[in-house]
């Protein structure tokens, strides 16, 4: 890290040593697992529209073409470890400073990493529900499904997005076949909201609560360009509470941080929660 990263680093490891710390993670925190961003540097830009809920669930082939590529993209971020961004962020959660994280990802390895009460605001891939008889059940085990349905389908993905939808050509997406729900028939998704759905209410009221009564309001890897995680910068400025960000590139945050470090999170995160553990003389491992 050059002098002035130190420096800020040594900064924000002082706010953070006050506790009250509460985490808004974005895509790129997962980006050293091997799941690329949307807009970082590590990020691919998106050649097929995202799917909407709408489009989900009215139309036959945009089903199964959206579970085609989210099969292949399964593969990817199923097979993902909590790399050491994670691990330091589970880390201060065990030194007592981190009072909630609030995360925008779908990967589950906040949890994976040792990291708990996580409000996932868009969900989490690594469960399915039936849409009608509400019956949740884990991914791996559709997986299985899956692969016994597609033995032909051999398709490989041109690129994985963040959100697990992977990019494949037109042609191979019309040979896969969908299943449905073991317990009642009906129409399986994936437990993650879509464009065109609400994030439950239940979620964002906690998530406003955790930032409401933070002392600083600590975004990692989000650029904040859309307004599900961006609101809660703006709330936490509205309050009166201090706003750090890390994260590679540009964020439409940084006009209301106090503090903004634009360096890797992987490199970051580690040196802050040592920094915070020599401080509170707290053991640490990342």
């Amino acid at each position: 890290m050059d002098l002035q990263v130190v420096e800020q680093v040594a900064e924000l490891g002082a706010w953070i040593s006050e506790g009250g710390v509460v985490i808004l993670s974005g895509a790129g925190l997962s980006t050293d697992s091997g799941i690329p961003d949307y807009r970082g540097p590590s990020g691919s830009a998106r050649r097929s529209t995202p799917m909407t809920y709408q489009a989900f669930t009215r139309d036959p082939i945009a089903r199964r073409r959206y579970w085609a590529r989210s099969h292949l993209g399964w593969r990817t971020i199923g097979e993902a470890f909590p790399n050491d961004g994670h691990r330091a962020v589970a880390a201060l959660q065990g030194c007592g400073v981190i009072d909630g994280i609030i995360t925008q990802n779908v990967d589950g390895l906040h949890q994976a990493a040792g990291a708990s009460d996580v409000v996932e605001l868009h969900g989490n891939l690594a469960r399915i529900v039936c849409l009608d008889c509400g019956d949740l059940t884990a991914r791996d085990a559709l997986a299985a499904r899956l692969d016994e349905a597609n033995q032909a389908f051999d398709a490989a993905a041109v690129a994985i997005n963040a959100d697990g939808d992977a990019e494949l050509d037109d042609t191979d997406l019309d040979r896969f076949t969908v299943v449905d729900c073991l317990s009642c028939g009906g129409m399986l998704k994936p437990d993650v909201v879509y464009f065109g759905e609400t994030v439950p209410p239940e979620r964002v009221s906690r998530s406003f609560a955790l930032v409401g009564n933070a002392r600083t309001l600590l975004v990692l890897g989000s650029s904040l360009t859309v307004m599900s995680g961006r609101r809660f910068v703006l709330r936490a400025v509205r309050e009166g509470i201090r706003v750090a960000i890390v994260n590679r590139g540009v964020t439409r945050g940084e006009p209301y941080a106090g503090l903004h470090i634009d360096a890797p999170l992987g490199i970051v995160l580690p040196h802050l929660a040592g920094e915070v553990a020599d401080e509170m003389s707290a053991p640490v491992r990342i």
